[in-house]
Parts: structure tokens; sequence; C-alpha cells
């Protein structure tokens, strides 16, 4: 009996481990996956300070400036970002100001130098009134010591790598990348480039796309290979992989054909089936298992966009897993066209979302077979349907799964 599609994801929700965190250098840790919660090691700014290039002053003192009749203070000092303020301004008194600068006791505001006579001299002339307290930077005002910065879970970008950097924090606790190994199956295949010498060959368009979709996840394979339909070969090939990978991937030789050794060999190798053949299409000839240790297996079916559908809707869930980072969401869209359903079998096709008049609308490719490629190209989703008898009308809300490496706004958007 297959499984269904909902059943199928449970079961990798519910099987597949995290991958402990080790403390990382801030070097490492762009496309990581914090693995604890970080707080603020200190306040944030440190101290009270100017917000701009100006001058530290009472605002008492300057009440009623304007151009026709400025406010004339005596410039006490001059303090500059990294160094301490070693004047206390008093009445009638100011002191030049560089931003980030630390604020002088005695002043409560800052006045930008370009509504002012100038710098560099010993006097100066204050040609407005800003609100009492502008221009400060307040200690504590971004963030107080202890405050929770990060939660465990967050996907490290360089807007969080700067966040760690700027309260000193020098790197943290962090989950690896899985080590991807990626293998595709096939005596009749060739790689991109080299001449088809038979009237049956193809090329391998599967070991391209595997390795893209894992750099799309960015995560760099650390081993990628192609294998014929021989056993031994496949058997080695196989070996080497689970030896040195956290999640193995194969595409093609898992149907229940003469050569196809995958599921044989996988078994042999002491990997535990969790299910074979899902309810969908396309995608059915799809496995799934464990290794002794825990670790995933996925035996993707070799039709291309049964592969790349396998991949985003199953392996990409286990990769964000074993990171601990939140499964990408699915958003619903109504479809402009029937959606050509399948009476048994959960469908999935290529597609396009767009916006429109605060709506997501999408629509599927015109190319719906699970051979034809060209139906991915321009596709920035996966769009689903469950069983059904009919085509699902136009109008209905469905279930799609934005692919990342499209722009929504321009890919989604006719020209």
């Amino acid at each position: 009996m297959m499984t269904t599609v909902d059943e199928a994801r449970r079961i990798i929700r519910e099987s597949v481990p995290r991958l402990p965190g080790r403390y990382q250098s801030l070097s490492c840790l762009q496309g990581r996956v914090l693995a604890e919660d970080v707080v603020a090691p200190m306040s944030m700014p440190r101290f009270t300070n100017a917000a701009m290039d100006g001058f530290a002053l009472r605002h008492s003192d300057i009440a009623g400036a304007d151009p026709e009749a400025p406010v004339t203070l005596r410039v006490i000092a001059e303090v500059a970002a990294g160094t301490v303020p070693g004047e206390q301004v008093r009445p009638g008194t100011c002191v030049q100001i560089m931003t980030g600068a630390p604020m002088p006791d005695g002043a409560d505001t800052v006045i930008p130098f370009e509504q002012t006579s100038g710098f560099n001299t010993g006097e100066v002339e204050i040609f407005s009134v800003p609100k009492k307290g502008a221009n400060i930077r307040h200690a504590g005002e971004e963030a107080e010591q202890g405050e929770l910065l990060l939660n465990r879970g967050s996907v490290l970008t360089p807007g969080e790598i700067a966040v760690l950097a700027a309260f000193g924090i020098a790197g943290a606790v962090a989950s690896d990348q899985p080590r991807i190994a990626l293998i595709t199956v096939g005596s009749e295949l060739r790689l991109p480039g080299e001449p088809l010498d038979g009237a049956a060959e193809i090329y391998n368009s599967n070991s391209s796309m595997m390795e893209a979709l894992s750099r799309a996840w960015g995560i760099e394979p650390i081993l990628l290979r192609h294998v014929p339909d021989d056993r031994e070969a496949l058997r080695s090939e196989l070996s080497s992989a689970l030896a040195s990978s956290d999640i193995l991937v194969t595409a093609g030789g898992i149907s229940t054909g003469e050569y196809d050794y995958v599921q044989e060999l996988l078994r042999e190798a002491g990997v535990i089936p969790c299910f074979w053949t899902v309810a969908q299409k396309p995608g059915k000839p799809l496995y799934f298992g464990l290794t002794g240790d825990g670790r995933p297996v996925f035996a993707l079916p070799g039709n291309p966009v049964s592969a790349i559908t396998c991949f985003i809707e199953y392996v990409v869930p286990a990769l964000c897993l074993m990171q601990g980072r939140m499964v990408p969401e699915m958003v619903t869209a109504l479809l402009e066209e029937p959606f050509p359903s399948d009476r048994k079998r959960h469908r999935f096709l290529p597609g396009t979302v767009r916006e429109e008049g605060g709506r997501l609308m999408c629509g599927v490719s015109r190319k719906v077979e699970s051979h034809m490629i060209t139906a991915l190209a321009g596709a920035n989703a996966i769009i689903e349907a469950p069983p059904s008898p009919e085509p699902v009308p136009a109008g209905t809300p469905v279930t799609c799964s934005l692919l990342p490496w499209q722009f929504f706004s321009s890919a989604a958007t006719p020209s």
C-alpha cells in the first residue's frame, strides 16, 4: 500500500535528527543555524553618545535662537569618537562633538554643525533650537544587558552576524551544514558536454539539478557521483557515500526494473526503510530510510521533474530539520485555470505564483508530464492538490511551495 503525502511528511518530520551544534567563529557562521539563544553581554549603546557631528550643549542656553538672532556659546573642548569627555558643560558653554562620542556631563542636547557657524573656533553661533534631547543615543535604548538578541533556530545571515559583531561576540554555537552526498544512477546517462554515442543515450540533468538545489539552500555537496546500472559499482559508491555523509540522496534506479538495484543495495548496507512509493504524481517511486545511527537516506525517481519535486517537497524539509531551522512555509494561492488533478494521487506541478489586487494567484505549467524538464524553466513554485476525480476548478485555493532561487516580484509578474 502506498504512503500518503501527509504520512510521508509526518514520517520525515518525526525521524530526521538535528545535527549537534558546535562553537564557530563569526567568519564561519554565514548560513548556519543558531543552536542556542544569544543574549546581550552589554547594553547597546554602552554609553550615551552623539548621533551626529555638532555641539553638545544645554538646551536652556539656546532658547529663542534663530538665524536673525543667533545665540553665542563658548566652545570649551572637543570630543572625538573613542575619547572620554574631560570637561563639564556649564551655562553659556558647549563642547564640539563627533558622531558616536560620549556625551559630556551637563549637556542634554546635540545641535548639528550645519545649524551653527561651524567648527574650530573659540565661540560658536547657534541658529536654531531643536527639541531638548535631540540627536542623542541613550545608553541601553537599543538593548539592555541580558536582553535576548537572537533566538535558537535563527538562520545567520549578514544581518545577524553584524548584530553578533556589534556586541563583541566573536562566535556562537551553531549547527553544521549537513554533509550531503548525491548519486545519480543509469547506464543511459551522459554528462552535459559529452557526445551521445548511442541512439538510446540521454543527458544527465539530475546530477546538475541536485547539486544546484543543494547550493540554493546554502549547502555544498561533499560527494557528487554518477554510477551506471552495475551492481558492484553502485554498491561501492553507496558504501562510500554512507560512510562520509550526514544525508544521502540518489536519483534513478529505485523502481522495480531488472537493473534497479538501489533499494536492494541500501538494505544490504543496513539502511532501514521507512517508506517506499508515495501516492503522488509525479514521484511515486520515492524511498526514504534511515541508517542504523539515524542518518536520512532518500532515493528519488529518475524522471527529472519527479526528482526535483521530491527534492523540494521532502529532501529540503529534512535538510532544514537537521539544522534546526524552520521548514519553508507554503503559501495559498487561487488557481487561475483548472488544475489537472489525478483521481488517486496527490499531484505536484511546476507553476507560477503572482500577486494581483492584493491576492495571490497561481497557474501551472502547460507541460505536465514528469519527463518534461522544460516545465521548470521560469517556474517559481511547485503547486499541489489532493486526489480528485475532476480537475480542480479555477478560483480554488491551493497550496504552493515557493522556490527560493526565484525573486517572487519579478518571476511571478507577467511582463
